[in-house]
């Protein structure tokens, strides 16, 4: 009898929960080689390839592209080939490799129900210690969620291909997809950039009538039916309830996203929040300047003048944590979800290295090529959402952090002044802060730092 080996899906870094299968690169029955690439995975973090760690058969893929695979849960079978090097029980594979669960422990089981939200199917009290996330904390398991790739756009793809597609310059919508149910794959989306046929600004095929070399009377455009508040007969349409029709389909989180949707949740219920706001008086500023790298060195000037905000708190034990440095995690938003990466060292960077470091980040984020190790550890974090709207916000603070602050979109506004009135360019800034660490005093005069900062000239 055949001795058949499960790989079981290792940890892909700093205990992540979960991956979604991207794309396999071998099929049941193929073989492959110790080290080869057996699947790609997409974590809340970045596209990871997975090496095979048999030299021998694949006979069993517990999972198709779309699928979410709990960390530690089964990933393939193998037949090992008996007269193969394979590598030694104890040696690493690149990932780390947590305890396997006893078959009679009970996991924790939660799925979505009708109404959205989650049902335990058990209350089990086993607590994971934080391994560090995206933004926050989260928890691992061994439950296989069987899902789709998303459809967005009439186009069927996961994350990580739309990311590639956008890469490569590559319209997605154009690609004809080739793996289940039409779903567009990272190979389909190479071929179709290797081509040149789909890309994006390129004129698309002109689709010939069926009526063309006909003699037929043109056919007259139907008016498309509208909706409308009465009825022919004037009076009010009744409408149904949500529950009864609905024109969407839901689809689970995936990726970055479904741990956004994680860790904003444990925010929410573990932090106490209280945000003040002020305006940034910008009116003395001489000349064009880098609104980013001004903020990026106030946050470091207000940090300097009350550390207290430029720390971690824990919870359970009670402790503060104060920071000599200061590590500022940038918000930056993508189709996908949000992303923290942390600029280092920002205390003792210039203008022209905040800058550099900014879009290093940004260019990393976008291409997926970010590490894990630059998407935590951060000390204080900043969320520049005026840039696309809005002037006040109650930004969320992600523990272990103490502070977030909010930087809304600029506007000229009528100030008095000694003597009469001006008009002066001004910056809304929020903070919002754990009141559990630091006081409202605190608070007060690190905003009154920061305000003074970019009040400066230069």
């Amino acid at each position: 009898m055949a001795d058949i080996k499960t790989f079981y899906l290792p940890d892909l870094g700093e205990g992540l929960p979960d991956a979604t299968i991207v794309e396999w690169h071998v099929k049941e029955g193929d073989t492959i080689k110790l080290d080869a690439p057996l699947v790609s995975m997409e974590t809340a973090k970045a596209v990871v390839d997975v090496p095979s760690p048999y030299t021998g058969k694949v006979t069993k893929l517990h999972g198709a592209a779309g699928d979410v695979i709990d960390t530690g849960a089964a990933l393939a079978d193998f037949e090992p080939d008996p007269n193969a090097k394979q590598r030694a029980e104890a040696e690493s594979t690149g990932h780390h490799h947590g305890p396997k669960k006893a078959a009679a422990a009970e996991a924790k089981k939660v799925t979505a129900s009708d109404e959205g939200g989650e049902i335990e199917a058990n209350n089990s009290k086993a607590d994971r210690e934080d391994e560090g996330t995206v933004v926050g904390a989260m928890v691992s398991g061994s439950h296989v969620h069987v899902e789709q790739a998303s459809s967005v756009g009439g186009v069927k793809a996961v994350p990580a291909v739309r990311a590639l597609a956008k890469k490569l310059k590559v319209d997605i919508t154009r690609v004809r997809g080739t793996g289940a149910d039409g779903v567009v794959t990272m190979q389909d989306v190479k071929n179709a950039a290797s081509n040149g046929s789909t890309a994006l600004g390129a004129a698309p095929a002109r689709a010939v009538p069926a009526s063309a070399g006909r003699h037929l009377a043109p056919e007259l455009p139907q008016p498309e039916p509208t909706r409308t508040a009465v009825s022919l007969a004037g009076k009010p349409v009744r409408t149904a309830p949500p529950s009864v029709q609905a024109s969407g389909q839901p689809e689970q989180l995936k990726g970055v996203r479904r741990n956004m949707a994680r860790v904003m949740a444990e925010a929410h219920a573990n932090v106490v929040p209280t945000t003040l706001v002020d305006d940034a008086d910008l009116h003395a500023w001489i000349g064009k300047q880098d609104i980013t790298a001004r903020l990026i060195r106030a946050i470091v000037a207000a940090c300097k003048a009350v550390p207290a905000l430029n720390a971690w708190f824990d919870g359970k034990n009670l402790t503060r944590t104060l920071h000599p440095h200061v590590d500022i995690g940038i918000a930056v938003d993508t189709e996908d979800g949000l992303f923290v990466p942390a600029l280092r060292n920002a205390d003792v960077l210039d203008g022209a290295g905040i800058r550099a470091g900014i879009k290093r980040l940004r260019t990393q984020v976008e291409d997926r090529t970010i590490p894990s190790s630059e998407l935590s550890g951060y000390t204080i974090s900043l969320s520049n959402f005026g840039m696309f709207a809005g002037r006040y916000a109650t930004p969320v603070v992600v523990p272990p952090c103490v502070a977030i602050i909010g930087a809304g979109k600029l506007s000229h506004d009528v100030v008095a002044v000694m003597g009469g009135i001006e008009v002066h360019r001004r910056m809304p800034i929020s903070l919002t802060f754990d009141h559990r660490a630091a006081t409202g005093g605190e608070a007060a005069r690190f905003l009154k730092a920061l305000l003074d900062d970019l009040s400066l000239p230069n």
